[in-house]
């Protein structure tokens, strides 16, 4: 379809009008990852750009019926009043969204944000009970007046530090009562974030219960990307791993958050993870988090390697990545909520094998890229009816 024979979503109140379409509920729906998401879908959709970054637009997904891109419905939550409209043409003065995209995709971006609910705030009185049936009544709302055949709840908002030892008097944060309202309302579940979400421990029992697909942590996007390629080299070439240090800079909503020392310390769990499970012992050296506002919606992450040789010989690896953490986060963002819809369709439950690939602290498999893919690739199978 050309730009010039666009049409607008279609709205509530004629579902049978379309085939089934899929909701997509992002948490933190106002912000850069989920304005791109929302934005970058409807481009792709109008046929304005290709799909790069998409894997469920390669080859390896061909004969698996995923949810359309066209048919993808977005709504969300967000303690944010900007409508995604603004943010659009802010992330295009930040480099993020190419010119004269908003405009493009102004109606979807309306639409997506015409269904935001108010989030999880702080200072809400409610008890984490009427905190959770809320949020689950907005999902439930969204679902069934728009005619949708199931919805995905994406959890793409600022990274929360790690939760204190379980206090039973405690509120559940902000991302656990997300987390706890998808399963109430029968939504599959994605925690693109290194926060609490399904993991909280007064979450356990209702993870293990889940009749809903689920997968998390914290979306693989750059610097940890590279280190699940690199560790199993090292590995696999028995080359002695001394130290490996690494820095991040960034800015935006993120580099404002990390720069709390306990945020920062919830990121970083899944990076030394990697490592861990990996060369099987965690190397000397830490990453370093640091907010540069002025980087605005980039971010440049360095890794320094000290390794050892034959013969005790000392050499180092040093590697830059430099990127925008927005557009490299969308298409997993709509990748994963693709698979999980098409996941929920075929009554899988619980945590789903194959989609460590997306994450730096899975829920389950390998850690390795090489492996990870291999288990992504049995997942195709599975979903395409292959397996």
């Amino acid at each position: 379809m050309s730009s010039t024979e666009r049409t607008v979503p279609d709205r509530p109140g004629d579902p049978a009008a379309s085939p089934p379409r899929t909701g997509v509920w992002l948490v933190g729906a106002r912000g850069s990852v989920a304005t791109t998401a929302v934005a970058g879908c409807a481009a792709l959709a109008a046929g304005l750009h290709r799909p790069t970054g998409m894997v469920t637009e390669t080859e390896l997904f061909a004969d698996c019926p995923l949810p359309p891109l066209d048919g993808l419905v977005f709504g969300g939550h967000d303690t944010s009043c900007t409508p995604l409209p603004k943010r659009a043409e802010d992330l295009v003065s930040g480099g993020v969204l190419p010119h004269g995209l908003p405009a493009a995709v102004h109606a979807e971006l309306a639409a997506a944000d015409a269904e935001v609910r108010p989030g999880a705030g702080p200072g809400d009185p409610r008890d984490d009970a009427g905190r959770v049936a809320a949020l689950a009544a907005d999902l439930t709302d969204f679902t069934t007046r728009l005619g949708l055949a199931r919805t995905v709840v994406v959890n793409v908002a600022s990274t929360e530090a790690a939760p204190p030892a379980d206090d039973p008097g405690a509120p559940l944060p902000a991302s656990s009562v997300y987390a706890a309202a998808a399963l109430e309302a029968g939504c599959s579940y994605v925690n693109f974030t290194p926060s609490a979400g399904l993991r909280h421990p007064r979450l356990r029992a209702a993870a293990d219960a889940a009749r809903v697909p689920y997968a998390g942590r914290d979306g693989k996007t750059g610097q940890t990307l590279l280190r699940s390629v690199l560790a199993p080299m090292f590995a696999r070439r028995a080359l002695d791993v001394r130290a490996w240090s690494g820095t991040n800079l960034l800015g935006g909503g993120d580099g404002a958050a990390l720069a709390d020392p306990a945020a920062a310390r919830a990121k970083n769990a899944g990076k030394e993870r990697v490592l861990a499970e990996t060369l099987d012992t965690v190397p000397e050296g830490r990453v370093h988090i640091d907010d540069v506002p002025a980087l605005g919606e980039w971010k440049t992450a360095w890794d320094h390697i000290a390794f050892d040789g034959f013969l005790g010989s000392r050499m180092v690896l040093q590697t830059t990545w430099q990127g925008c953490d927005s557009a490299l986060a969308a298409p997993l963002v709509l990748d994963l909520a693709r698979l999980l819809a098409r996941c929920h369709e075929e009554g899988l439950t619980g945590p789903v094998d194959g989609l460590g690939f997306y994450f730096k602290d899975p829920d389950s498999g390998p850690a390795d890229l090489a492996g990870q893919w291999q288990a992504l690739g049995r997942l195709a199978a599975v979903l395409a009816g292959r397996a």
